[in-house]
């Protein structure tokens, strides 16, 4: 299996990591998007106050948490989901690597996921066993059809936003050709220049989920990277063939992290603070890197700065890691993106002003 998989690409980054550590101030670490700031203190109490359980959980979760998770989806994106729909997973990369083999694709099959995107995606083709199928989805889509079709938007790492228009030509694609696509939306919560769409809003399904699926975590939105809460929602059918699925191989979110989810789930204050934070941050990041010659491309949405200085993107991590700062080289995430790099906003406010010192000295 693991021959079958490719280099873990975090681990690429050592040297530029002890590099930018060297430096007087400390490393400044953009190059993950992981959260910083602390959970809501009302979500970590629903944690603590459900930590009394011994038995165990089940697999498609609390009917709070169903519950609270249609409500989300209705509320903040125009989603009508039943709460009957909704398959709770620890985390979404998990959810992400396993889709396809836990729906039965193998070899002979193809796996398509956008050709500049989460390393994950390739890696679902291939736990799998199937092919897979990068595509640039701005010159068509994947012929011949996969099984699966794997979008991403708002993306990651560039921040692009397809239009609902444009979504809805993929669903109706996918549907006349008995492609099943999925679109991760774990940056939904994060519209900057560009509002996006979920897959399941009715522009875009009319009103039908059959052949979609919405992958949602909480990582981003709430803080909970660490808790590890994510779920699924969309094809009935499609969805309860994965809970059935998942409930053989132990898949099952724990009862104390189903708990904060639905209290999480269930409040949007702290959203708007969080988007705050990030909307703070990306003001004093950007300017700072245009100040130093780099060119931020896209970006629309999300939690990252998409740049470039129009030169190898392994080039451009060596000279902002000897400034002490840390990104990811664009190539990681694809061959498009060999000249640029992610430059993520989720560090706190005191190491992302001292990137904005140091750029702008």
């Amino acid at each position: 299996m693991i021959k079958a998989l490719p280099e873990f690409p975090w681990s690429a980054l050592a040297p530029l990591r002890d590099s930018a550590a060297q430096h007087p101030d400390g490393i400044v670490n953009l190059a993950l998007g992981t959260p910083v700031d602390a959970p809501p203190d009302f979500v970590q109490r629903a944690l603590c106050e459900a930590a009394n359980a011994p038995g165990h959980p089940a697999t498609e979760g609390t009917p709070a948490l169903r519950e609270a998770a249609a409500a989300y989806l209705r509320r903040r994106f125009g989603v009508a989901a039943e709460p009957e729909a909704i398959l709770p997973s620890v985390g979404t990369k998990e959810l992400i690597a396993w889709l396809p083999t836990v729906l039965g694709v193998g070899p002979g099959d193809l796996v398509a996921y956008p050709e500049l995107a989460f390393p994950t995606y390739e890696v679902s083709a291939r736990l799998a066993g199937a092919t897979p199928m990068p595509v640039n989805l701005d010159h068509g889509l994947p012929d011949p059809a996969p099984r699966v079709l794997w979008l991403n938007t708002p993306s990651n790492p560039d921040g692009r936003v397809l239009s609902a228009e444009r979504m809805r030509e993929i669903v109706s694609w996918g549907r006349d050709r008995g492609v099943l696509v999925v679109n991760d939306e774990c940056y939904l919560e994060y519209g900057w220049e560009q509002q996006p769409t979920s897959i399941l809003h009715p522009d875009v399904c009319g009103g039908s989920h059959t052949g979609v699926l919405a992958v949602h975590t909480l990582s981003k939105r709430s803080n909970l990277a660490g808790y590890r809460a994510g779920f699924v929602t969309g094809d009935f059918r499609i969805v309860r063939e994965m809970l059935e699925v998942r409930r053989h191989a132990g898949l099952i979110l724990p009862t104390p992290i189903a708990a904060a989810m639905a209290a999480a789930l269930a409040d949007d204050t702290h959203v708007e603070l969080q988007r705050e934070r990030y909307a703070r941050r990306r003001a004093w990041l950007r300017p700072a890197l245009e100040a130093r010659g780099l060119r931020v491309d896209h970006s629309h949405s999300g939690l990252y700065l998409w740049a470039t200085r129009d030169e190898p993107c392994w080039d451009t991590a060596a000279f902002l890691a000897g400034e002490g700062i840390l990104g990811a080289p664009g190539s990681i995430y694809g061959r498009p993106g060999e000249n640029h790099i992610r430059l993520a906003v989720t560090a706190t406010d005191e190491r992302i002003t001292s990137a904005v010192a140091r750029l702008t000295a």
